[in-house]
């Protein structure tokens, strides 16, 4: 199958740098290694390919020697996931992995505890800060929340589906761009930030050991900050017909045909996910022009033709409505 197009909000990206941004920093050098334009910055619906987005995330870890991005009172010197989660293997059960991964990160940093909390039929992992009073990032709790669920999810097997996020902020700007990172509903204005899973999860062994952990954290980066793939969903089956046909575009009843359905089951199913055939199309075509653009020399008109468009001013148009740049920003930055 082909290699699903992949891209990420410059909201994350910004969230990425304003450690370093709130100590007066330049970030510029950064941007630079991670190929991003500095001027994506500053536009709102604007998106870099998955690959920027964790060439900026090593860039930052190695460069500040922190895996945690300047985010916290002192750095979480690189290796301390690691530490995490090796401290975790051999665990009886994941509630036993779940405390000794606490254990360990409260050795590394000062500022946040991870508290395993139950409530009824659910458990979670808590984000508890020591200061109340101290106001962190807000990229500070998306980094630990979605990092802290991958680890977990990959010593119990793989998955771990979440039943609710909370939020200890109130619902950001970007909060629209959440459902593939925290694919589950959201609570914002809560007391702790947490992932909340059924709690009859707690009992699950523990089934990696250290030649998994050692595959595993060869490219870490990657497998911790990407979105994960969730291949039932309706979403990504209709994404895949799509990429399949291309340069075709099929309409709705061609791709509904191929996917042995109905039209009005699959916008049902799509309208049950919060997206429709429509949006699907033109997000495919924006991801596909964003990664095409940063990795090779593709002609405008010739990329207009890909995307199904009917020429290369047409293709601009919408590209400029989908990400508040014109596509030689994008370009500009992979020169």
């Amino acid at each position: 199958m082909l290699r699903p197009p992949v891209t990420v909000p410059i909201a994350f990206v910004q969230g990425m740098l304003s450690g370093l941004q709130a100590r007066g920093a330049s970030c510029a050098s950064y941007l630079a290694a991670a190929d991003i334009a500095p001027e994506l910055l500053q536009e709102s619906s604007a998106r870099v390919t998955a690959d920027q987005y964790v060439a900026l995330f090593r860039t930052l870890v190695d460069e500040l020697d922190d895996e945690c991005l300047a985010l916290m009172s002192r750095p979480l010197r690189r290796g301390s996931l690691a530490l995490m989660t090796r401290s975790a293997l051999g665990s009886q059960t994941l509630a036993v992995a779940m405390r000794r991964i606490g254990r360990t990160f409260r050795l590394l940093q000062d500022d946040v505890r991870l508290v395993t909390v139950t409530d009824g039929e659910l458990a979670g992992l808590s984000l508890q800060f020591v200061d109340p009073s101290r106001v962190y990032p807000v990229f500070l709790h998306e980094l630990l929340l979605r990092v802290l669920w991958r680890l977990l999810a990959w010593l119990v097997g793989g998955t771990l589906p979440a039943v609710r996020f909370d939020f200890a902020f109130a619902m950001p700007a970007h909060a629209s761009n959440y459902g593939k990172v925290f694919p589950a509903p959201l609570d914002f204005a809560c007391r702790h930030s947490a992932i909340w899973f059924d709690a009859a999860r707690l009992n699950d062994p523990v089934r990696r050991d250290e030649a998994a952990l050692r595959s595993f954290f060869a490219d870490a980066q990657r497998q911790v900050i990407v979105p994960k793939r969730v291949d039932d969903l309706m979403s990504n089956r209709v994404r895949d017909n799509l990429q399949l046909t291309l340069p075709a575009w099929p309409d709705l009843a061609t791709v509904a045909n191929a996917l042995h359905m109905s039209s009005s089951s699959v916008q049902r199913r799509l309208a049950a996910e919060g997206t429709s055939f429509q949006a699907l199309k033109d997000e495919l075509r924006r991801d596909l022009a964003i990664v095409r653009l940063n990795t090779s020399s593709v002609a405008l008109g010739a990329l207009a033709y890909e995307l199904g468009f009917a020429d290369s001013a047409a293709f601009q148009r919408a590209f400029k409505a989908w990400t508040g740049s014109a596509p030689g920003a994008y370009r500009r930055g992979n020169a």
